[in-house]
């Protein structure tokens, strides 16, 4: 395997990894054009242009889009985050030209007709209510809004019905101007790839991306706090969270490890307390979230109404015993995890373009294998134990949908991780 970068004159970034005994390559354009760089009047705006640019462009129809790809049995898609949104696709090696032919189109040539834009807030307003219908997904959302009130990182992807909307040819074109340009844009190719190729083929394609980067956002300020729908369901569906570490952040790593170590799988403190010794719940998982500048540390149960208050008082008793005794074994069994992760990346290129253009987007530079394993290797019981001791000491982010009154609030919440 060979890892490979090229910054053009534009500010545009081009990492690739060849693998020589792969057929097939997988391609992405990742952009710095999420939720949270949204401004006034553009909540949603980032997901909706996603959704637009497979809408035709001026060489092809949405129907054009879809069989270039498919004609030749390859995959296209997109995603947008919090952070960037990604457009990308898995060919034959011998297809990787097309592949970026057809992104580049979709990404410098949409026409952004004006029925089908009508067409679409249709069909992601009817996205927003499949969320509000699947409440573990809709619980999330509440939780980055508490976490954050008030602010772009906080509010859903999708937007709201209201403000998408509105949305119009005038607010694309402006959201395009100011984030979609070269020196925000990262160019990842892995698989049956060969680099100089790959340069030349985004030069041609995406030389009609403005040169300047991205103009700087605010940064993210976390506060903690508590958001508590009453439905009446099935389960009880709560999220408790905490601040978290950023991507770049010296103790990021460790962070990782206290979450798995924690709530990442069935051996895990969390999963083991409250699952399998006492039965409270069918779903229960620790995670840790990074951004450029901030984090988000917590856990999710879902589980019988009466069983809601015990559930939330057990986690936060194991991850409190966690900060404090998280032994060598659970932790080597944590970076094990971690390891496996980064290997499965390596072996699939789809999933290595996403990993090498976000460490492009993070580090400026794509992280070597031996380095990643390096880190990992690095992290000692006692910065994991002092880094989830950290996180439980900051204000709590509580959501909760479902028989909210079972549910401790945010006070106690924090009162039962006083002594950490």
């Amino acid at each position: 395997m060979s890892v490979r970068t090229t910054r053009l004159p534009s500010g545009l970034a081009v990492v690739t990894e060849a693998t020589r005994h792969l057929k097939t390559a997988a391609i992405g354009v990742f952009v710095a054009a999420g939720s949270r760089f949204e401004r006034a009047g553009e909540h949603g705006l980032s997901h909706f242009i996603e959704h637009m640019a497979f809408k035709g462009t001026r060489r092809r129809s949405a129907r054009d889009i879809a069989e270039a790809i498919e004609n030749v049995g390859g995959d296209l898609n997109a995603e947008t985050g919090v952070e960037r949104t990604s457009y990308f696709a898995r060919v034959l090696g011998i297809d990787a030209s097309l592949a970026l032919d057809v992104i580049g189109d979709i990404l410098t040539e949409s026409v952004f007709d004006g029925d089908e834009l009508e067409r679409e807030k249709n069909v992601i307003i009817q996205e927003i209510g499949a969320v509000e219908d699947t409440p573990d997904d809709w619980v999330f959302d509440l939780l980055t809004a508490t976490a954050w009130p008030d602010q772009p990182i906080g509010r859903p992807i999708l937007g709201t019905r209201e403000g998408v909307g509105a949305f119009d040819r005038v607010a694309i074109d402006r959201y395009l101007g100011r984030r979609y340009s070269a020196g925000a844009t990262v160019v990842a190719a892995a698989g049956a790839v060969e680099h100089d190729h790959i340069v030349d083929l985004v030069q041609s394609r995406l030389e009609r991306l403005p040169p300047a980067s991205a103009p700087a956002e605010a940064p993210a300020v976390y506060r903690g706090g508590e958001t508590k729908l009453s439905r009446r369901l099935e389960q009880t569906h709560v999220v408790v969270g905490f601040e978290g570490r950023p991507a770049g952040a010296p103790d990021h790593d460790a962070a990782q490890v206290f979450a798995a170590a924690a709530g990442g799988g069935m051996s895990s403190r969390l999963f083991q307390e409250v699952r399998e010794k006492r039965g409270l719940a069918y779903s229960i998982f620790g995670f840790h979230w990074d951004f450029i500048d901030t984090g988000l540390f917590g856990f999710y149960a879902g589980s019988a109404d009466r069983d809601a208050a015990e559930v939330v008082a057990a986690s936060l008793d194991c991850l409190a015993e966690a900060a404090h005794g998280l032994g060598e074994a659970e932790i080597r069994r944590a970076k094990a995890q971690m390891k496996v992760s980064l290997v499965t990346a390596l072996e699939q290129p789809q999933a290595r373009v996403h990993q090498l253009s976000r460490q492009m987007q993070v580090y400026g530079r794509p992280l070597s294998f031996d380095e990643m394993l390096a880190r990992v290797d690095a992290i000692s019981v006692e910065e994991v134990r002092k880094t989830g001791a950290a996180m439980l000491r900051s204000p709590p982010a509580l959501a909760t949908i479902g028989a909210v009154g079972k549910v401790p609030g945010q006070a106690k919440v924090a009162g039962a991780l006083k002594g950490v």
